[in-house]
Parts: C-alpha cells; sequence; structure tokens
C-alpha cells in the first residue's frame, strides 16, 4: 500500500469513525433532544394520578361538569399555565391536562409508551362521569392525542401544530443519519388517525418552522374522509398561535357557527 492510499484509508476510518460516534450521540440523547421538562405553576391547583411506577400530576380547574376537556402539551410547556387559555374557550367544562413524567413535579422519565399508558390512565380514571369528552393535544402532546382518540371514545379532537410523525421530522432534520433506526420514540400519528371516529381540527401556523405544514397535512390526509378540518393561521408561528385572535374559537368550534 502506497503513502497516498494509507493517507486515503486513514482519512477513512476517521471518517467512519466521527460517523458512527455521531450516530451513538443522537441514539443516547434522543429523548433529552425530545423532551424539555419544565417547573409546574404552583398556584394552580391539581392532582395526583396514581401509577404502578409513577405519580402523574394533573393540574385542573378542579371543576365538575359533563364536559370533560384532557390536554396534552407541548415538550417545553407547563400545561398549568394553558389552564386559562383553555378555560377561555371551554368555561364551562372539568378541565385536566397532564404533566408528563419528569415534568412538573411528575415522577419517572418520559417515552412515548409510558405518556401514551398514562393518557389512557387518565382518561378511564374520568370518563365514566363526563357526558362528553374533548381531547387536546399540542405540539408533541398531538401524538399522545391521536393515540388516545384512537383507542378510546371522544367526541372531539383537537391537535394544534401536529405532526405525521417525530420520526419524520428527526430524519429532516438529521438527514445525514439513519434516525429512524436510532430513535426510540417515534409518534407516528398517521398510523393511528384512520382508527379515529371523532370530528377532529387541526389547527396550523402558517409561519411554523418546528413542525412544517407539509407534515401537518400529511396527517390530515390520514383521517377518515370529511372528518379533519384543518384551519391554518397564516401568520402564526409555531410559538405564537395560542395568541392568535381567533386561536380561542377555532379551540371551541373549528370553523362551525358559534352556538
Amino acid at each position: 500500500m502506497n503513502t497516498g492510499t494509507k493517507v486515503v484509508a486513514s482519512a477513512s476510518a476517521v471518517v467512519a469513525g466521527v460517523y458512527l460516534l455521531a450516530c451513538g450521540f443522537l441514539a443516547v440523547n434522543a429523548r433529552a433532544l425530545l423532551y424539555h421538562p419544565a417547573p409546574r405553576d404552583p398556584a394552580t391547583p391539581h392532582w395526583t394520578l396514581q401509577r404502578d411506577d409513577a405519580r402523574i400530576l394533573i393540574s385542573s380547574n378542579q371543576r365538575q361538569s359533563p364536559h370533560l376537556v384532557l390536554y396534552f402539551g407541548g415538550n417545553a410547556e407547563d400545561v398549568a399555565q394553558t389552564l386559562p387559555l383553555l378555560e377561555r374557550a371551554f368555561p364551562d367544562a372539568g378541565i385536566h391536562a397532564m404533566h408528563y413524567r419528569g415534568y412538573g413535579g411528575s415522577s419517572g422519565m418520559p417515552s412515548e409508551s409510558a405518556l401514551i399508558a398514562d393518557a389512557f390512565s387518565l382518561y378511564d380514571t374520568l370518563a365514566a362521569d363526563a357526558g362528553r369528552i374533548t381531547v387536546i393535544g399540542r405540539s408533541l402532546g398531538s401524538g399522545v392525542a391521536v393515540q388516545l382518540a384512537a383507542a378510546r371514545t371522544a367526541d372531539r379532537l383537537v391537535l394544534v401544530t401536529p405532526y405525521g410523525s417525530i420520526a419524520g421530522l428527526a430524519a429532516r432534520m438529521f438527514s445525514l443519519f439513519p434516525v429512524r433506526w436510532l430513535l426510540r420514540d417515534h409518534y407516528e400519528s398517521w398510523r393511528f388517525a384512520g382508527h379515529i371516529r371523532a370530528p377532529s381540527t387541526l389547527i396550523i401556523a402558517g409561519r411554523d418552522t418546528v413542525i412544517p405544514n407539509d407534515s401537518s397535512l400529511q396527517l390530515a390526509r390520514h383521517f377518515r374522509p370529511g372528518l379533519a378540518e384543518v384551519i391554518t393561521f397564516a401568520d402564526a408561528d409555531h410559538s405564537d398561535i395560542t395568541r392568535h385572535p381567533q386561536f380561542v374559537a377555532a379551540l371551541r368550534h373549528g370553523t362551525a357557527p358559534v352556538s
């Protein structure tokens, strides 16, 4: 082997080693990149959903009502701070917002399987006394809400800045890496959308740079025909969509006339 060949081989080995190290970093840190636990506003009332392996805190307006609203927030959201907005949209409802494992005082570590199981448990704990159930998920929580609505009965589903698949988003962001093999949490909402029977509203931010609009629209196409409506606020972005002047109305009624 001549000197030039040796240099090329050595350089290739270094590049391959760096690439494998980067793959290892992504695999080990995938959940740290996805979940960003937020503290909980201590002034908001809450109750505890006791699971076999964790204590899940639920922020709530503690209203007894036949209308039940279950809320699942974003990856860095303190859902306690979202309660006032939800109460504006659903003033007569009993509202319960789940702090994911590791968030807001909940114990345990977040993962897709754990969050979905906790959402099912929350639903099963409360649904028996409900006459009407609205399930809402924002951003990361849209994947939780989709799987819940696909497996349980809901009267309405609302998804705010939803995605077709977390794995798909990650593949775009880290296009040089086999992220679908490296991720442990895929949140492939499109796989569950076709099982949903509840009328659904997808609220999209036209200037969203976190979840591209085509990912949200891909999800919408997997719902049963005529079941999902899409509302796009062209001048909103991922973080400020809740401040859009029409957001509360869309959350409460979609595009239907206000009753």
